[in-house]
């Protein structure tokens, strides 16, 4: 089952969503639910939705056993994972101690452009690199060295995409908002409230005081939607939650790794508290691993470096270790961008385009066939597809840090106008610079 059905307003309260995604959750992660496949297609196909039969089928999807013999580690397999990593061992010998300041805020600033450069292409849909490159083209803008061009005035299909009146070339004034990045400023906020030993408990209530509901998605909303209900981390992830491998933890994990500069399997440990109050398995480790990638960038020579640090944080025999390994594999044996970004697409072609396995795929090919240079980096990691403005973000959020603030180009920052726009209560707007103050006091 390929085509996924065109869902009417929020999938986090639409029964045919729900079971939509949670029969592809159970298929992808080995259990037995084949025999669903028609009645699920027959449900959640429609324009009429039946939701009492869905629920009914959704209970049986979830009763379904796992299948013999497994192929992968899965969450099931390996639920308290991150206690295996050596935090006693974790070590930031080679931190550049002075550089601190600089590269702290290149994170920042990467974190903001390449969110802010993967904005408007972001629908996995409809902007494929077949079609990022060919409407890219028609501008003279391929590859990406600046933002992204629009037509002026803007075409009709432009209106009611903010993105494309606030996040392309010539039209932004400021980081525009995005959820990429909200997160990052709460993840400022629960650290110097709570310190580094914050429970999940803290988490959940600091969403509830600060983050907007409707600022939410996927995982992150049913999440929201259990602690309303009453239910407590870590249910809060699975109750319900067929996005809990989606690619909203991932986007959280980048303040942990700035907080905890090469000390990797710090900041991991520190994320994977953070995100199970809505993710488990790849989606957790997925995080970990993003965290791990910022954190290992302050001590290592170059992001195929930073990259292989990371892959020790994730379950070797993790769908999500064994997909990034044949990126890395890929790049050792002199594959192209273009024959490596399609070679993940054909990989992961069957996840939704918000997974985190197909996403931390494309981060990390631009990161590895961008070599550090940090407008090449940013343009591969958005040009190659899927959710762009998250792979832009994490992408531009490593690079940032090997380049360093003051080595970014200015025709990337400026437009930003130190100045980031978030939906967290008490941060619109923020400066970005003191945000980065914020987060060296944190490491010191």
């Amino acid at each position: 089952m390929t085509i996924e059905p065109a869902f009417f307003g929020h999938h986090e309260a639409d029964p045919r969503a729900l079971l939509f995604f949670e029969w592809c959750q159970r298929t992808e992660s080995g259990y037995q639910v084949a025999e669903f496949e028609e009645e699920v297609r027959e449900l959640t196909h429609t324009g009429h939705p039946v939701p009492k039969a869905c629920w009914r089928l959704l209970d049986r999807v979830e009763a379904a056993p796992r299948s013999t013999p497994r192929r992968f580690t899965e969450w099931v397999d390996a639920p308290d994972f991150v206690n295996e990593l050596d935090l006693e061992g974790d070590s930031d010998l080679g931190l550049d101690t002075a550089a601190l300041p600089d590269r702290i805020l290149g994170g920042w600033l990467g974190r903001c452009v390449g969110s802010t450069l993967g904005k408007p292409l972001e629908n996995g849909f409809r902007w494929t690199p077949h079609r990022i490159r060919e409407y890219l083209e028609s501008f003279g803008a391929y590859p990406l060295r600046d933002y992204v061009p629009v037509p002026d005035p803007l075409p009709p299909a432009a209106y009611g995409r903010r993105a494309w009146h606030n996040a392309t070339l010539g039209r932004i004034d400021g980081v525009p908002r995005a959820d990429d990045l909200d997160y990052t400023v709460l993840g400022l906020h629960l650290l110097e409230q709570h310190g580094p030993n914050f429970t999940p408990d803290q988490v959940a209530a600091l969403w509830m005081e600060r983050l907007p509901f409707l600022q939410t998605y996927t995982a992150e909303r049913v999440a929201y939607r259990n602690l309303i209900d009453g239910f407590a981390p870590p249910d809060t992830a699975t109750f319900r939650n067929p996005y809990r491998e989606w690619v909203g933890g991932l986007i959280r994990a980048d303040i942990h790794g700035y907080t905890n500069p090469g000390r990797p399997a710090r900041a991991a440990e520190s994320a994977a508290r953070d995100v199970s109050i809505s993710h488990v398995g790849n989606g957790s480790w997925a995080a970990m691993w993003a965290a791990a990638l910022v954190s290992a960038a302050f001590t290592a020579p170059d992001p195929a470096a930073a990259l292989t640090i990371a892959q020790q944080v994730t379950p070797p025999n993790s769908r999500l270790a064994l997909a990034l390994a044949d990126v890395l594999d890929d790049h050792a044996n002199g594959r192209t961008w273009e024959a490596a970004t399609a070679a993940v697409h054909t990989r992961h072609a069957h996840y939704n385009w918000v997974h985190s396995i197909g996403n931390a795929c494309l981060t990390a090919a631009g990161l590895l066939w961008g070599e550090g240079d940090f407008t090449r980096t940013l343009a591969l990691a958005v040009q190659g597809g899927w959710d762009t403005d998250t792979n832009g973000a994490t992408a531009g959020s490593v690079a940032g840090i090997l380049t360093g603030a003051a080595a970014i180009p200015a025709h990337w920052t400026d437009p930003l106008h130190d100045t980031l726009h978030s939906a967290v209560g008490g941060y619109t707007p923020s400066s970005i610079e003191d945000l980065a103050r914020r987060t060296v006091a944190l490491v010191r």
